[in-house]
């Protein structure tokens, strides 16, 4: 055996060098990849928005989109691939088989890890939903890739998904590149991206791909569907006006100001995670990092102090109004239109106003 110094492991590649030492392993995988999320017969709309984030970073690489669509053979996944080609796609994968006919992780895990074993996509997406999270883990440590989760923003460094998200409890953002593995894997949360435009006039081709797994085959078995009742009370991430309160509105009581707003507008009410820490109001409706993400026509903060782990939930909202007694506050900082002054106050003379001009205006087109 020689006693010759054994080469150094490769590195990936630093910033300037990267798309030339990409190796010939790497560079067979192509393409951009969304999972479609659907359930009950209807499409999550975080889908939509990733086909349309899917379509930049597709065209900034020169390469195609695909959807991928897995489920029973007498869900409607063609309509929903149709769908699919009007938001951006260029091509849909199918898996069908009776085993996929509701979410378990192990056939989906097995069905989506064959299908980019076969086909090699380089970049996937999935929504950072209870069923998409759950699978994006399983399949990225099946294939033993990276994983990024919770992402803000996405863009493409070289040949590299730059993918960002809130680090340190949302104090900073740190954007994650993974460049020795394939395929490069992000999450985002619904309303992070914006809704792409619908072009009907678009079509794609569909690729089949057999399951290959049988009933018996799975450990976890899908007895009965019991839905939610609360499921459609709160519908925060796709409201089109959300009324928040943060603590500055000094204790819980106070927030019937926020409601009383809120019915006037026919709005969401939202809080801060400190407002739901405290049970001002249920988790639900909480907006922030670690909430629910929004992008409503009109967002009204009152009492809000604008702490990065809120903002990253609600600046991509249309219009920010902000209500506090602190002129500093962070909030102003990225607002829209800012009122200095006591929430407690600020409040009812916002609800009577807007209260007395839809009242004018309802009389006007009676």
């Amino acid at each position: 055996m020689s006693d010759a110094p054994k080469p150094a492991p490769a590195r990936p590649a630093g910033r300037a060098g990267r798309n030339t030492e990409l190796s010939e392993a790497l560079k067979a995988y192509k393409g951009v990849w969304v999972f479609i999320e659907h359930d009950r017969g209807h499409v999550n709309p975080v889908s939509w928005e990733l086909m349309g984030e899917a379509r930049k970073l597709a065209d900034k690489l020169q390469v195609d989109v695909a959807g991928v669509l897995m489920g029973g053979p007498d869900e409607p996944l063609d309509a929903f691939a149709k769908d699919a080609y009007a938001f951006g796609a260029d091509r849909c994968y199918f898996v069908r088989d009776p085993v996929l006919k509701g979410y378990r992780n192990e056939p989906f895990t097995k069905g989506l890890t064959d299908l980019v074993n076969k086909h090699q996509p380089e970049i996937m997406l999935l929504g950072a939903t209870t069923m998409g999270r759950d699978l994006a883990g399983s399949v990225a440590t099946t294939l033993g890739t990276g994983l990024t989760a919770d992402c803000t923003e996405l863009n493409i460094d070289g040949r590299a998904l730059a993918a960002t998200r809130p680090t340190f409890g949302g104090s900073l953002l740190c954007t994650i590149m993974t460049l020795a593995y394939r395929p490069q894997m992000a999450t985002i949360r619904p309303r992070v991206m914006q809704m792409p435009r619908r072009d009907d006039s678009r079509s794609g081709d569909g690729v089949e791909m057999p399951l290959g797994m049988i009933e018996t085959d799975i450990v976890t078995k899908l007895l009965e569907f019991i839905p939610d009742a609360n499921r459609n009370t709160v519908n925060l991430a796709y409201a089109d006006v959300i009324v928040t309160g943060g603590k500055g509105m000094k204790q819980p009581d106070n927030f019937k100001l926020i409601w009383d707003l809120a019915r006037v507008l026919g709005a969401e009410v939202g809080g801060t995670r400190p407002v739901v820490q405290a049970g001002w109001i249920e988790a639900d409706r909480q907006v922030g990092q670690t909430g629910k993400t929004v992008r409503p026509k009109l967002y009204i903060a009152a009492g809000v102090s604008g702490a990065i782990q809120h903002r990253v939930g609600m600046e991509s909202s249309d219009v920010i109004v902000a209500i506090n007694t602190d002129p500093n506050a962070p909030i102003f900082e990225f607002a829209h239109y800012g009122i200095v002054g006591n929430a407690m106050q600020v409040l009812p003379v916002l609800t009577e106003t807007f209260r007395s001009y839809l009242d004018k205006r309802i009389r006007k087109v009676a």
